[in-house]
């Protein structure tokens, strides 16, 4: 697994493993959602900053996946994430996952993340070090 950031795009790439398969020998469809957080994941943490603590903390409020083509085994995918909105307390995730030999787009779609507060559960400001991070791959309107 390896990850960069070029072009406000941040890219992870991940090799599917053999258990991700289903009965059709392909990547089963639910496995893209834990690809795309794990995506997400090693954004965060390729911050040099704490993106949750005891008070705040980020959750999945939403997630749209647009299935494209099928992912087969063996093979290498690029995850691309890009921010397309970031607003006071959440943050909108735009999302690809690319073959890495052919460039053949599998997925596409978005996710949003709400930092909430730990104790009430309700939204709180996104931490000022993720707005950064988030800004860097902003997509361009």
């Amino acid at each position: 697994m390896s990850h960069d950031i070029a072009e406000n795009v941040f890219r992870f790439r991940i090799s599917p493993r053999w258990g991700d398969l289903d009965a059709m020998n392909h990547v089963n469809n639910a496995t893209y959602l834990r690809y795309l957080e794990e995506a997400r994941i090693q954004w965060l943490n390729a911050q040099d900053t704490a993106w949750f603590d005891g008070e705040r903390a980020p959750v999945l409020a939403s997630a749209t996946v647009n299935y494209r083509l099928p992912i087969e085994y063996p093979s290498e995918i690029d995850i691309e994430l890009f921010a397309t909105r970031i607003g006071t307390s959440s943050l909108t995730i735009g999302h690809r996952m690319v073959d890495a030999a052919n460039a053949r787009l599998h997925c596409d779609g978005q996710v949003v993340v709400v930092w909430i507060d730990r104790k009430t559960g309700k939204p709180a400001p996104l931490p000022d070090s993720i707005r950064s991070a988030a800004e860097r791959i902003a997509s361009p309107d």
